[in-house]
């Protein structure tokens, strides 16, 4: 393997030289497929090069890009990367408020984005600028300049030689500065080099089995955790197609027949919650052969007994081979990260065939610091440190890490950089954790979601949310209760699950504004809240909650694009119901 990997567009040459393929990178835009092979990908992104020098870009210049997944997101990565520019990811959406100051911090002179509508948002923000961007544009739009221009600009380029400008490129130069949307404040711009990405990178390839040669993509590559991922993809000899929507995964998945992808557990549970509607909806034999397998994967484990692998392979192929069907069929791992996953999720998509291997990391650190992989998995943890990285538990619990994958630091923000980055290298993660069994790490909540009660006992919200999230009728919740004498909850219900829920007991489903007042509806989440609390401390239980008529969502800025909770704009949205949790607990007691 002639082509060395130091720096991440050596990627492209390391493909060429190994592993030349057909369909390098694809991805399905107005319902047809658009495949690049690897040759046509590496020459347009060298024509995207020097049409981006041809006007006026050097290295160091800030260009962003603001689209969906599509091959076009990579071959502008790569182009601007390759001629030691930093790359600016943008999620579409983005607040114009936020596309405002990270443009003008950043100081970006060039935006690529999708669409029509997406220029129109960026169009309306550049009147606000004091130095307008120059905008292109993937699709083609009716009096806008587009992408394929500066590929024309870079045949007429004969006098470039890519080469110079590569080499100008060392490990330690800046590949993308990328804006944390993080869940309060103003946005951090977090440096990450070409050296934070490839060592990552290579060391998390301990991930795929070496038959891996399909993956499907759909979380946003303007977050770290996919656009690494596909440069593992790209690492690894698979083949990487793009998913047109959420709205079109399935028969995108169905198409693809996807050996590999990556998610969040917010969509494995969703996955698993349909899956059980579909069991009870079963009758007689059907429904018990369905459960029987469901109770017997909740007992996974990745050391097994004869016995119990003769039930389990019965499961499989009666019950769970229906279940990887509806997830393509070839399934070999599939990869999650982002927010912690529920230990039982993990063990039953393990048990249906389909290993869940849950990792861990952040913006900051490249982003993996930690993953479970074959041989090294223990669920409830997000496994063992990759290789080059060290972890240590503070005195405090906070987890700190240290090694390759730390950013260069907060663009312009040495005082923020030194607030999490200590004179000896280690990174403060925020996050509370402990090291089980000598070396996996186990996340157990946010330093900063963490908070006392009145009586001044600690609470970690996302243990008990997560137990919560175990019943199909919730469909998201929030623990609060700082300085309060006990917690209370937020929780959003599954409507569709609802309405079959009151279908069968019976009760009128009328507007979803109506059932969460309903006294029946009520007090089903009453058992339900009860239920799941029953194991944790006196002082962890949620004594109230508030049924929620609306679905919180990345659009209405309750969650962040990896689909975390938003806490502090969630509370002041709900200020005034979460004041009547506990006025109306004040006049009960009364």
């Amino acid at each position: 393997m002639a082509a060395k990997i130091t720096r991440v567009f050596d990627l492209l040459q390391y493909n060429l030289e190994n592993f030349p393929k057909a369909e390098f990178v694809s991805g399905k835009l107005k319902g047809n497929w658009v495949k690049y092979s690897t040759q046509d990908f590496c020459d347009t992104v060298d024509l995207l090069s020097k049409g981006l020098i041809s006007i006026g870009l050097v290295k160091e210049s800030r260009i962003a890009v603001m689209a969906q997944n599509r091959p076009e997101w990579n071959i502008s990565d790569f182009a601007i990367m390759q001629i030691g520019a930093y790359q600016v990811p943008l999620y579409p959406t983005l607040a114009e408020h936020d596309i405002q100051f990270i443009l003008e911090d950043a100081e970006v002179t060039v935006v690529f984005v999708e669409n029509e509508t997406l220029y129109k948002k960026l169009e309306s923000v550049n009147s606000l600028l004091k130095t307008p961007v120059r905008i292109y544009t993937f699709d083609e739009v009716s009096g806008v300049e587009n992408w394929q221009a500066l590929l024309k600009a870079g045949e007429a380029q004969d006098q470039i030689n890519l080469d110079d400008y590569r080499s100008a490129v060392t490990e330690e130069d800046i590949l993308t500065l990328i804006y944390t949307s993080g869940t309060t404040g103003t946005p951090k711009g977090v440096l990450l080099t070409h050296r934070n990405l490839v060592m990552n990178f290579v060391s998390s390839a301990v991930l795929l089995p070496a038959e891996i040669k399909t993956a499907l993509s759909f979380l946003p590559l303007s977050h770290i955790f996919e656009r690494m991922v596909v440069y593992l993809y790209i690492y690894s000899d698979v083949s990487v197609y793009y998913a047109e929507s959420m709205e079109t995964i399935v028969a995108d998945i169905q198409y693809v027949k996807p050996q590999v992808f990556s998610t969040v557990p917010r969509l494995l549970e969703k996955v698993y919650d349909k899956i059980m509607e579909k069991g009870k909806a079963l009758t007689g034999v059907k429904r018990a052969m369905f459960f029987w397998s469901v109770a017997l994967a909740e007992k996974f484990e990745t050391t097994r007994n004869w016995f119990y692998n003769l039930e389990l392979g019965i499961a499989r192929k009666l019950v769970f081979k229906k279940w990887q069907q509806a997830l393509g069929g070839n399934i070999v791992v599939i990869v999650s990260g982002g927010a912690a996953l529920n230990p039982r999720l993990a063990r039953i998509f393990w048990a249906a065939g389909m290993p869940v291997l849950e990792g861990y990391g952040l913006t900051e650190t490249s982003p993996v610091i930690a993953v479970n992989h074959f041989g090294n998995t223990m669920f409830g943890t997000v496994g063992p440190p990759i290789e080059g990285m060290e972890i240590k538990i503070a005195e405090d619990g906070e987890v700190l890490a240290r090694g390759h994958a730390i950013m260069k630091g907060y663009y312009r923000r040495d005082d923020l950089t030194a607030e999490v980055i200590d004179n000896e290298g280690w990174f403060h993660t925020g996050d509370i954790g402990q090291i089980v069994g000598g070396r996996f790490l186990k996340i157990t909540d946010r330093k900063k979601e963490i908070f006392k009660t009145a009586g001044g006992k600690y609470v970690a919200p996302q243990m008990i949310e997560n137990k919560f999230k175990e019943t199909a009728l919730v469909e998201q919740v929030m623990v609060v209760g700082e300085n309060r004498k006990f917690p209370a909850a937020l929780i959003v219900p599954n409507f569709a699950a609802l309405r079959t829920w009151a279908g069968k007991k019976g009760i009128n489903y009328s507007t979803d504004e109506e059932m969460v007042k309903d006294s029946q509806v009520i007090a089903k989440f009453n058992q339900i809240v009860e239920q799941s609390c029953k194991d944790f401390g006196k002082w962890e239980q949620v004594k109230r909650f508030a049924l929620l008529p609306k679905q919180w969502t990345i659009d209405g800025g309750e969650l962040t694009p990896k689909l975390s909770l938003k806490r502090k704009v969630i509370l002041e949205k709900n200020a005034a119901v979460i004041e009547k949790i506990y006025a109306d607990a004040e006049q009960y007691k009364g």
